[in-house]
């Protein structure tokens, strides 16, 4: 997913609006869906003897793909439509003709905007159609091969030169694509599947979100935090929404919204905390939601989400999640419903239990001088859940993402800079030999030239600033630079670098970053 994008359904600026518009409830001024698709979708689409749309009843897809396929219809196709209408009408497709959360499984990180995800579809799909956008753009929707095979015919005719590009000149990609990949892709994302009616028969009703939810998040260059997500409905599958938490340093997470849910699972929010606005991009499956929250403006500054509805039983973190052998440290369980007396495994000793609510239990933990190393399933009563590691020294560390990409921008220029934004994982051995993830250490951060190239380039210097005790890297303004050989732009090729202290021995992990130009095509789906 790490590219400049070259096809998409919208320009920039139509694609931040339409993006808005999905995590917004719909007016009630709004026509319903039924009226848009006769008075508006019908111009172009002919009615079909089932009572279905020519194209459009032959598609599934996520709310997203449902609002650039109508993004497209305005840019390409000029087609006038509210944003009532399109909000009505993305409501509607979504919930008629969405994915099941099975067909979601293994790419939500291109609706969580998880952008230094590295694809690994192994088969074709990542040469004929990972080269321009996501693998995960191709698989968050549904077809027959009909349909599949005019989608090929649409991308030849919208984008003529396609065969001339890289990847697509050195081999018949046409012939390819309709003999080859059209089979494959009906094959493996039909329109019909058994999980999609089987949802649409079981899925719950929205109401059954109303209530509290307990979270956890962790959040690259500010660490963990946990609190209550307070929902509330607001009419149809819209809610209100609340939070009220604070990272593990004190700092709080406070903030109000809205929210809406689509396809029965989907949720989709905008909360503002402390002035800025976040996008919620969930699963809500029952008791549980997961998924990811990030700034509007900057979707790179984001944290990972997991709630449980309160009074449900789920234990969903342990901050933080490791302790040294021979030594006391204090942890929080985060969660839902626990009630009974914490445990931690072998070697591991209760010392105090400092606070303890249905939602929270912070405890002082004692690891034995000769406690294992290794993982240790944690449990509350009857209940357990994520596994707390025990290290006696850290073996490796490791910079995640091991690659990133980072953006120029401002600059004089509308168009905002995307950071860097790295976590520093320490790595142990366990008494088996085998590798096993202690947890996310604090570290000291730098960046280094990549090789002999960005040296001469001096990149270090001109691509951007790496914030040492933070590992967020700020990259460069945009526009061409005098100060640079050939007045070039502040684009850089570099080595991330954490260094983390384990008992005055520092170990250092190494990462990869890339900074580009800006993103001019950024449509929901990438």
């Amino acid at each position: 997913m790490n590219r400049t994008l070259r096809a998409g359904a919208s320009s920039g600026l139509l694609a931040l609006a339409v993006c808005a518009a999905l995590h917004a409830p719909p007016s009630l001024a709004a026509r319903d869906a039924q009226a848009i698709l006769t008075q508006t979708c019908q111009g172009c689409h002919t009615p079909e003897a089932d009572g279905g749309l020519s194209r459009i009843s032959h598609q599934r897809k996520t709310p997203e793909g449902w609002l650039m396929s109508i993004a497209r219809m305005q840019t390409m196709h000029g087609l006038q439509i509210g944003d009532d209408d399109r909000r009505t009408l993305v409501k509607y497709l979504a919930d008629t003709q969405g994915l099941a959360p099975s067909e979601t499984d293994g790419v939500r990180y291109a609706l969580e905007r998880r952008l230094n995800t590295v694809e690994t579809f192994d088969d074709p799909t990542r040469q004929m159609c990972g080269r321009c956008h996501s693998g995960a753009r191709v698989a968050l929707q549904r077809r027959p091969a009909q349909e599949w095979e005019r989608l090929v015919n649409f991308h030849l005719g919208q984008w003529p030169s396609l065969e001339y590009q890289a990847l697509s000149r050195d081999r018949d990609w046409f012939d390819l694509a309709r003999q080859d990949m059209v089979p494959l892709l009906a094959k493996r994302y039909p329109l019909d599947n058994p999980a999609w009616k089987t949802w649409q028969a079981s899925a719950p009703n929205s109401a059954a979100l109303v209530g509290d939810w307990s979270f956890s998040g962790h959040m690259p260059g500010k660490g963990e935090l946990a609190g209550v997500m307070s929902v509330s409905a607001d009419g149809g599958d819209t809610f209100k929404v609340g939070l009220k938490g604070q990272y593990a340093d004190g700092t709080p997470f406070n903030g109000d919204g809205s929210a809406i849910l689509y396809s029965g699972y989907e949720w989709r929010g905008n909360v503002n905390i402390d002035g800025v606005t976040l996008r919620q991009v969930f699963a809500a499956q029952g008791d549980a939601m997961q998924g990811r929250m990030f700034e509007a403006e900057h979707d790179e500054r984001g944290l990972d989400f997991v709630a449980a509805r309160q009074g449900a039983q789920r234990l969903l973190a342990v901050q933080p999640g490791y302790v040294k052998a021979g030594s006391e440290t204090e942890v929080t369980l985060v969660g839902s419903g626990l009630a009974g007396t914490p445990a931690f495994g072998n070697g591991v000793e209760v010392v105090e239990v400092v606070s303890q609510s249905p939602q929270r239990i912070k405890v002082r933990l004692k690891a034995a001088a000769n406690a294992e190393p290794g993982l240790r399933t944690v449990s509350v009563g009857t209940l357990q859940g994520p596994s707390l590691s025990v290290y006696r020294k850290i073996d490796a560390v490791k910079v995640v993402p091991a690659f990133a990409v980072a953006r120029i921008g401002e600059g004089g220029g509308s168009t905002p800079k995307v950071q860097g934004r790295f976590d520093a994982e320490a790595w142990g051995k366990g008494a088996d030999g085998k590798p096993y993830r202690i947890g996310v250490f604090p570290a000291q951060w730098k960046v280094e030239a990549f090789d002999d190239r960005a040296r001469e380039d001096e990149d270090v210097k001109f691509a951007g600033r790496m914030q040492a005790d933070a590992g967020v890297f700020v990259p460069g303004d945009a526009g061409p630079n005098p100060a640079r050989k050939m007045s070039t732009n502040n684009a850089g090729n570099l080595k991330v670098i954490a260094a983390v202290d384990d008992a005055g021995t520092s170990l250092t992990g190494e990462g990869h970053l890339i900074v580009t130009v800006q993103r001019w095509n950024n449509p929901p789906i990438p």
